[in-house]
């Protein structure tokens, strides 16, 4: 079989095409201006590419009629795309490759709108952001929900996107490498977000796999892509993923965030390290004396 067959699009959508397009054109005309180390470069590639493969590919028909497969989709749309996305800091990148008359005329004046800044202080807030990360993965697993974004084939894009856009706010919000400000939160609080949506993930993973029932008929309905696997096998599978790869990818960004924490600290760049007003060498002597007497 030709490779690029897999590569053809199940279900063609120019939104994909374009956002993709719009996103992979911007990085390439900003990282001339911007500082991009090579394994950022990657990252950001790696995250983008895997958000394409997953949307808009031959892949996209075993998502549409294998739980497990579905479960495998949503963990790279929310989870694995984004995170490495994230994870190469491309705003610089994205902001440079946008021409300079454009951000003066059109993006300046919407980011600075009242009603773009209300919203995103009240998505950024961290209890929105964890309440959403995991909201919606509990949402569109609430059994009639999936039932009909299994159906219908725009309420199963508006929850693919959900996805994704929930993912790369998310993630971008925990990974942030900058003190607070201009960071929205302090290093503190990025770990603690992605600490509190790990136990969610497992209760609803370990509820999907231990449940002795079939919670998502829609796939024998319209046919599952294999046959050779029962329906409770498929959904414990699905249970899993989400159970233990999505809940690592939490954990991993928690790492991340706690390596930031660590390292501004170091750096004296923290808040109230900014506020004491002692120089870089006494903090560290302050700190070091600290842990000697304790």
């Amino acid at each position: 079989m030709n490779p690029l067959y897999w590569l053809e699009p199940w279900e063609p959508s120019p939104t994909v095409v374009i956002c993709v397009l719009i996103a992979a054109v911007l990085f390439v005309r900003g990282k001339r201006h911007a500082r991009i180390s090579l394994a950022r470069q990657i990252s950001f590639w790696f995250g983008l590419g895997a958000l394409y493969v997953v949307l808009h590919t031959r892949l996209d028909y075993f998502f549409e009629h294998e739980f497990f497969m579905h479960r495998a989709q949503h963990l790279v749309l929310h989870h694995l795309g984004p995170f490495f996305i994230a994870l190469a800091y491309p705003g610089a990148a994205l902001r440079a490759g946008i021409p300079f008359a454009w951000r003066q005329r059109f993006v300046g004046p919407a980011l600075a709108a009242r009603p773009v800044r209300v919203a995103l202080d009240v998505v950024m807030h961290p209890v929105v952001a964890v309440t959403l990360f995991v909201g919606l993965i509990y949402f569109w697993l609430f059994s009639p929900v999936h039932l009909l974004a299994m159906l219908d084939w725009r309420l199963y894009r508006v929850m693919n996107w959900s996805m994704v856009i929930d993912g790369l706010l998310f993630w971008w919000l925990v990974l942030d490498s900058r003190p607070a400000p201009p960071a929205r939160l302090s290093p503190g609080k990025r770990v603690l977000v992605v600490i509190a949506a790990i136990p969610p993930q497992i209760a609803l993973g370990a509820f999907i796999f231990f449940t002795p029932r079939e919670l998502y008929p829609v796939y024998s309905i319209c046919g599952r892509a294999f046959t050779w696997l029962s329906p409770m096998r498929d959904q414990q599978i699905g249970g899993l993923l989400l159970w233990i790869p999505g809940s690592m990818m939490s954990v991993v960004g928690a790492l991340i965030a706690l390596r930031h924490w660590m390292r501004l600290s170091a750096r004296g760049r923290l808040q109230q390290d900014r506020r004491s007003g002692l120089r870089p060498e006494d903090r560290a002597r302050r700190r070091e004396d600290r842990t000697l007497h304790t």
